[in-house]
């Protein structure tokens, strides 16, 4: 048995049916021309028969119904592939909307701790000829992007290879990987302050510097100024996902007209489309929404797995109706928390993070989040992702679609990844808390339509 770092132990004691603590991912593929009526269910078998596996897909607490086996792993010699590799078909008529419901399902329920906590579902019956691949793992033994890497590392350049790598592979390249994106839980935050350490003192300076950029710069936006929405209360176990990608050439084009980053488009978009969805339902508040954005403090030797990521807290501007008006108050206060990080050391940046999150520890206290202002309305986190086709035994990678976490508190999460030339967004939400969240795609686009046009 091996020790279990509190960074990861933490993902097991907070997790109840209403939290599933797991990441996940849905990928969609065109196959190869020629591909015949058994070319799913051939990778499916394929797949269960790689019997090579990394440790740390071998990983489970040592007692899954005890609280001291959260804080310990043990390994499984043999893994049963055919409890972790599923195949499944869609109903007809075998469209997205089926597929996602199907995703919504299996992102709410909780991994078995009596097998290594991963699953794969390969999904054939796409009307379109398509098939799909939901993954999942809890956030104990990889964060989002470290998931993303993983899967990246399975895929090929070349659309002749007909080499078909699995996920959970040991990785024999030798070279260490490196993840340019962000955890997709706040939860790591808080862990990554338990480990601190000496360099807690570097919080006093950090503290400070942050108390006098409050002072003189209004657009930097601190914990708990967010207002009361029907995104931050009570959550229930029921989840809804939904996705959509959009040309990256689009986001680029508006952010160029108006000197603002890709990232401050994405942010402005969301901030669009929730102040749509929200006026919809007669809930929008008067004061603006305001997120939480992860950032990575990975290094390019950082290895695969645990959690490294920092945050800032962001203005969505969504009291501006103008979109270019919001558009360059999301700027404005994404530099003014930029600035303030920009001379602190990553510990330091970690340790501040931590108390930007800080608000969320005492969610799970019954009737906290009720009564309590949240310290931020919505996460949303851009993932780099790959930046050339990829393919599986001969498939094209069509789209890459996170699923992450929500929490009591935070009904709503927001992950979007780079995918060659577009930006593919992932969607969950508390299906109880929020509904028609299948509308906030529709909302996304209206929103980017609305800044292009105000842009042109």
């Amino acid at each position: 048995m091996n020790y279990m770092p509190i960074t990861e132990s933490m993902f097991l004691i907070a997790e109840s049916r209403e939290h599933p603590m797991h990441v996940g991912g849905l990928q969609l593929f065109t196959p190869p021309d020629g591909a015949g009526p058994d070319y799913v269910r051939s990778i499916v078998q394929r797949l269960r028969d790689q019997d090579e596996v990394s440790t740390r897909f071998r990983s489970r607490p040592a007692d899954p119904v005890g609280i001291l086996g959260n804080l310990w792993w043990t390994q499984d010699k043999d893994i049963d592939f055919e409890y972790h590799v599923r195949h499944s078909a869609l109903p007809q008529p075998g469209r997205i909307r089926e597929l996602l419901q199907l995703t919504s399902r299996w992102h709410g329920t909780l991994l078995d701790r009596h097998h290594p906590m991963w699953e794969g579902h390969v999904v054939e019956g796409l009307e379109d000829g398509r098939f799909a691949l939901y993954t999942k793992m809890h956030h104990s033994l990889l964060d989002g992007v470290s998931a993303l890497k993983t899967l990246e590392r399975s895929l090929s350049t070349d659309p002749d290879n007909d080499d078909l790598r699995a996920p959970w592979t040991p990785n024999r390249s030798g070279k260490k990987r490196a993840s340019g994106g962000s955890s997709l839980n706040p939860l790591s935050l808080a862990s990554g302050a338990l480990s601190i350490g000496g360099d807690a003192l570097g919080l006093l300076p950090a503290s400070a510097k942050v108390a006098v950029q409050a002072f003189r710069d209004h657009s930097y936006t601190v914990p708990f100024e967010a207002p009361r929405t029907i995104l931050n209360g009570p959550i229930g176990g029921a989840r809804r996902f939904v996705a959509q990608s959009w040309e990256l050439e689009r986001i680029k084009s508006v952010g160029a007209k108006v000197g603002a980053t890709m990232n401050d488009v994405v942010l402005a978009m969301c901030g669009g489309a929730l102040r749509d969805y929200l006026l919809e339902l007669d809930a929008l508040p008067d004061q603006s929404l305001t997120t939480m954005v992860p950032v990575s403090l990975r290094r390019d030797d950082d290895e695969v797995g645990g959690n490294r990521v920092g945050a800032i807290i962001a203005s969505l501007a969504t009291d501006i109706e103008d979109p270019l008006d919001r558009l360059i108050a999301v700027r404005q206060s994404v530099q003014s928390a930029k600035r303030v990080m920009s001379d602190l050391s990553p510990t330091q940046i970690l340790a501040l993070s931590a108390l930007n999150i800080s608000g969320l520890a005492f969610s799970p206290i019954p009737g906290f989040v009720s009564v309590t202002r949240p310290p931020f309305n919505v996460i949303i986190s851009n993932v780099p992702g790959p930046r050339t086709p990829l393919y599986w035994n001969g498939s094209r990678l069509d789209g890459v679609y996170p699923a992450s976490i929500v929490l009591d508190g935070q009904a709503l999460n927001i992950t979007l990844v780079s995918n060659n030339d577009q930006v593919d967004f992932g969607i969950i939400g508390c299906r109880q808390s929020l509904p028609s969240l299948q509308r906030l795609i529709h909302h996304l686009e209206d929103s980017l339509g609305e800044m292009e046009k105000a842009a042109s």
